[in-house]
């Protein structure tokens, strides 16, 4: 009994410490991202999977710069913006960051309106119902409860491994391309834009 308490304490120890960064990894999972890496796939195959380790490097070093930041000045990203770079870069910054933020939950609510209509639920009943429930989760919930919502929906992202096998990829090819640098195809303009799409869509959420 001892050993069960022991190990529930240390998995429960584990998930507190993991879980925002799991939340985290799981945010660019959305309708965006999904069209982003739909078509990047379905237009260049395993090409682009290089970029999967350059990318999660480069995400590494961005998140553990932001959390230094934010542990050690114990402010956000504007205040320390405008101190060193004043009010009026300040202001632009978060304007910009506005309509950034504004087109990706458009994308987002496109999202869940293309899903539901596929199981034949109007956009015009599924949009303003997730609408209402993201407004009471941000207005009236708890930081602890809006973890543990966020939490258990990232759970639901473990499909994409059963999808990733069901779909029964050469696994030789994907290995291959995930190691093997880009050649000339990075200098035309098509691969070269989605792989610009496809990174910046990893980093837009961090």
């Amino acid at each position: 009994m001892r050993f069960l308490k022991r190990w529930k304490i240390r998995i429960l120890l584990f998930f507190a410490v993991v879980g925002p960064g799991f939340i985290t990894a799981n945010v660019d999972n959305d309708a965006n991202g999904i069209v982003t890496y739909s078509q990047a796939g379905a237009q260049f195959g395993y090409k682009l999977l290089w970029t999967m380790i350059p990318v999660t490097l480069a995400l590494i070093v961005v998140q553990e710069i932001s959390a230094r930041m934010g542990a050690v000045t114990g402010k956000g990203l504007s205040d320390l913006i405008r101190e060193e770079f004043g009010f009026r870069i300040t202001f632009f910054m978060m304007v910009v960051i506005l309509f950034i933020n504004f087109g990706n939950i458009l994308g987002e609510f496109a999202g869940i309106a293309g899903s539901l209509e596929l199981f034949s639920v109007s956009r015009y009943i599924s949009v303003p119902i997730c609408a209402l429930i993201v407004w009471l989760m941000v207005v009236k919930g708890q930081y602890k409860s809006v973890e543990k919502i966020f939490l258990v929906a990232s759970f639901i992202y473990i499909t994409y491994i059963a999808a990733g096998i069901l779909a029964k990829p050469d696994w030789f090819k994907a290995t291959l391309h995930t190691v093997k640098p880009p050649g000339r195809e990075l200098f035309h303009h098509d691969y070269l834009f989605m792989t610009i799409r496809g990174c910046s869509s990893i980093y837009r959420h961090r």
